[in-house]
């Protein structure tokens, strides 16, 4: 008879919302150029459940913009991300080839909160009552987009989806009261971690390394 060859099983991995999608294509093709044989399942996860289906053994590892302090967990930074303004063509802004945040004071400011970034939100949250009711928030960078390319305000999002998105009718600046970043981790169980879940850390620090 045949030799069966079990298949090892796939790598349970939870991507939650916001997190760089041009970075993680990276790390997933060195994955499958390396590791065919693994296969990676990839769970959409919301980042307030990430932590919970580590712990309790739904996922094999995380990629999230939430740095957890549980110990029973690890931890590890990985790329950096800077937030910046996205304005519309035809912005009173344009003149500025930089911004702080006092700036946009007069503009609606749109904010997609899946992109963590404490600083940023502590900047925004004790501005005076008035210009905080000018913040507004959407639940996708998509819809952020829209609103701002057709002049309705501005947002505040990483640098490289403004870049991307710059046929849609987008221009960037840079924000300069900072550093207002952005950190994708990777997050695993301590005491669970399986050979192919430290092959891939290993292979996300070799792509952060490249950046």
């Amino acid at each position: 008879m045949p030799t069966v060859i079990s298949q090892p099983p796939p790598l349970r991995l939870a991507i939650a919302p916001g997190v760089t999608s041009s970075r993680l294509s990276d790390l997933l093709a060195l994955q499958r150029a390396e590791e065919p044989e693994v296969t990676i399942a990839l769970l959409e996860v919301r980042g307030d459940e990430i932590l919970g289906g580590l712990k309790d053994g739904h996922y094999d590892a995380a990629m999230s913009l939430q740095g957890a302090t549980d110990s029973a967990l690890h931890t590890q930074p990985l790329w950096i991300e800077h937030m910046a303004v996205a304005m519309p063509l035809r912005s009173s802004l344009m003149d500025h080839a930089k911004l702080a945040i006092a700036e946009l004071l007069d503009h609606p400011v749109f904010r997609w909160q899946a992109e963590s970034c404490p600083l940023l939100d502590q900047r925004l949250s004790s501005l005076p009552a008035v210009s905080r009711q000018s913040t507004q928030y959407v639940a996708s960078f998509e819809m952020l987009a829209l609103k701002v390319a057709a002049g309705y305000g501005v947002g505040i999002c990483t640098q490289s989806r403004i870049e991307r998105a710059h046929g849609w009718g987008l221009i960037m600046r840079s924000l300069v009261d900072g550093p207002y970043e952005v950190v994708t981790y990777l997050q695993r169980p301590y005491v669970q971690a399986t050979p192919a879940t430290e092959r891939f850390e290993r292979r996300a620090l070799q792509v952060a390394a490249t950046i």
